[in-house]
């Protein structure tokens, strides 16, 4: 039976996909090295480590919205669920190393999306979490199959700078932000109602109309 042993070496940005895209590289090592390991059927569960790194006042600032005033991020600073990604890997004897694709987002309904864009520098502390079904050649060469346990899991600390490279291809010098419908509506008569041709400036000028203490 096969004893695979996972390992996250690396991360790039895919360029040219429909939506923005990681891969991670994934070494996958087996014992015993000379069986024959047909496909691996991987599923991962990311997890963003919050607590395993330190942060700055800008970035404390920037988390206001996650975990609350610093003074109190010994009880509201925790681990989150980041995503969930899987692969096929095809055939190999002793290691491989397969690329997981994961979708990233730049919606800031999404935890993990305020989480990676108030780091400045640094790395973002992950823990991969694996499970999946390895189907292997047996003593006698009849196929055979195997679950992997969840107890599989990998330690990354991914770049910050790649996060932010791989929005910056995407989303260069923009950011997204979704609204509820009717509120978009309100906003949007307002700039045809005074002629605003940009959104950039109908938010400009609706927050300049705000008081000079909730601008700050």
């Amino acid at each position: 039976m096969p004893e695979l042993r996972l390992t996250v070496e690396g991360a790039e940005v895919v360029q040219f996909a429909a939506t923005p895209l990681l891969s991670f590289k994934v070494r996958i090592v087996n014992s015993p090295s000379e069986q024959v390991v047909h496909t691996v059927a991987l599923r991962a569960q990311i997890q963003i480590e919050a607590t395993r790194r330190k942060y700055d006042a800008g970035e404390q600032a920037q988390l206001l919205d996650l975990f609350g005033e610093p003074n109190r991020w010994g009880q509201t600073l925790r681990s989150m669920l980041w995503t969930h990604a899987s692969v096929v890997v095809p055939r190999f004897t002793g290691s491989i190393v397969a690329d997981i694709p994961v979708p990233c987002t730049f919606d800031f309904n999404v935890a993990a999306t305020k989480y990676f864009h108030a780091l400045t520098s640094g790395d973002l502390p992950l823990c991969f979490q694996f499970s999946g079904t390895v189907f292997y050649q047996g003593e006698n060469e009849e196929l055979q199959v195997a679950p992997i346990s969840w107890d599989q899991e990998a330690k990354y600390r991914l770049p910050v700078k790649v996060w932010k490279d791989l929005m910056d291809e995407y989303y260069p010098n923009s950011a997204w932000l979704a609204l509820r419908r009717d509120t978009f509506e309100k906003l949007y008569q307002y700039k045809v109602r005074e002629g605003i041709p940009t959104w950039e400036e109908t938010l400009e000028r609706a927050l300049n109309a705000l008081p000079e203490t909730v601008r700050s």
